[in-house]
């Protein structure tokens, strides 16, 4: 699936809540259905600068594809980061870095953040992004 297929399943999956509270309790269960980080991925490099909570994310390249992973030690900041590894990851870094997240605006996410989060938010996507032109060092040039 392309990234924005991804996004558009993730709007989709959102549009059935109208409730804010329902919309977090999916973010919270989607944040409990990611897979605990190895404990050798928790260093201070894979620290998330500008992170209220603590963010860890690790991203590898295999065969052409960023692979991330990752955790944080609060609830609905663990939903953000599986929803964001779930539209990222598995791409191309070139996918990567043309991805428009259109998703985080679509479901509403931004508005409902605290401002702490979102600049959370924001540093995550960063990080993923420079994870990805990092990678694309890596990549074989078309």
């Amino acid at each position: 699936m392309t990234i924005n297929e991804i996004q558009d399943g993730v709007i989709e999956e959102f549009s059935v809540f109208d409730d804010w509270m329902d919309k977090y309790a999916l973010l919270i269960d989607m944040g409990n259905a990611l897979p605990p980080l190895d404990d050798r991925y928790k260093t201070s490099n894979n620290l998330i600068e500008g992170c209220q909570s603590r963010v860890w994310l690790q991203a590898d390249y295999t065969d052409g594809q960023v692979i991330f992973q990752g955790e944080s030690d609060a609830v609905i900041v663990k939903g953000i980061v599986s929803l964001l590894i779930r539209v990222l990851s598995h791409h191309t870094p070139q996918e990567i870095l043309d991805a428009d997240p259109y998703f985080i605006e679509r479901i509403g996410l931004k508005e409902h953040l605290s401002p702490t989060r979102s600049n959370g938010l924001v540093a995550m996507l960063r990080q993923m992004k420079m994870y990805a032109l990092a990678f694309s060092t890596k990549a074989p040039q078309a």
